[in-house]
């Protein structure tokens, strides 16, 4: 069984906003079995998996966590939206936020076009694992700052992540992407033209956004490496 059905099962009840004991009851179930498979001490049946699919309206890949749609279906990329398609779209309260967002997404937009075009789908994973795993970071430590928040919402245990799983996730993904383009030179694939005048030419509207990012980023490590010298 999925290590995220607990989770889901719980979060699903909660979401419908009825207590244990009810929904154990309309599930056929004692609360107490229903307690151990909201916190995975047991696993259920199939029957059982059927059942809290049809009451709580979800599909059991849903239930299980092996998809983010509800129905089971796979999200295709054409159905995803793309606020980075909305123009003059300003974040609620903060010019900086809007700035910052626009950095980020015209330079990833960047990066994954370059990646798409060397075709190596082992890279292109790898960067998008490394870039998810970095905002699951930002986002759960905004989440978790409210302090009202329930973090059964994740499925990594808040001691686990605050100890740096998602860190350690990271390095193993960079270096999953690093390994990926080595293959793809030592197979001797081709990669699309980087250097200044090609990227201007290629991303009239995108590249100044890249060049920011590195700029910003490479005065700030440097300030930092620099600051830590001194302390030395």
């Amino acid at each position: 069984m999925s290590s995220d059905f607990p989770r889901c099962l719980s979060l699903l009840r909660q979401e419908k906003g009825i207590s244990q004991r009810a929904a154990a009851k309309e599930l056929g179930i004692s609360q107490a079995l229903l307690s151990h498979y909201e916190n995975g001490v047991r696993e259920p049946g199939l029957a059982f998996v059927v059942k809290a699919c049809n009451y709580y309206n979800v599909s059991a890949d849903f239930l299980l966590g092996r998809t983010l749609s509800r129905d089971g279906t796979t999200i295709a990329a054409e159905e995803l939206y793309d606020y980075s398609s909305e123009k003059d779209n300003v974040l609620h309260g903060s010019i900086l936020a809007t700035l910052n967002k626009k950095l980020l997404v015209n330079s990833i937009g960047v990066l994954f076009d370059l990646l798409g075009k060397t075709g190596k789908k082992e890279a292109i994973t790898a960067a998008a694992d490394y870039l998810g795993t970095a905002i699951y970071k930002m986002f759960r430590h905004l989440y978790r700052a409210d302090g009202t928040q329930n973090e059964d919402f994740f499925s990594v245990p808040a001691r686990q992540f605050m100890a740096g799983i998602p860190f350690a996730d990271m390095i193993c993904t960079e270096a999953e992407y690093v390994d990926a383009l080595a293959c793809h030179v030592k197979e001797k694939g081709s990669f699309p033209p980087m250097n200044n005048d090609a990227l201007r030419e290629s991303y009239p509207g995108l590249y100044q956004s890249l060049l920011q990012i590195i700029h910003t980023t490479g005065e700030r490590v440097n300030c930092r490496k620099a600051a830590r010298a001194e302390k030395n």
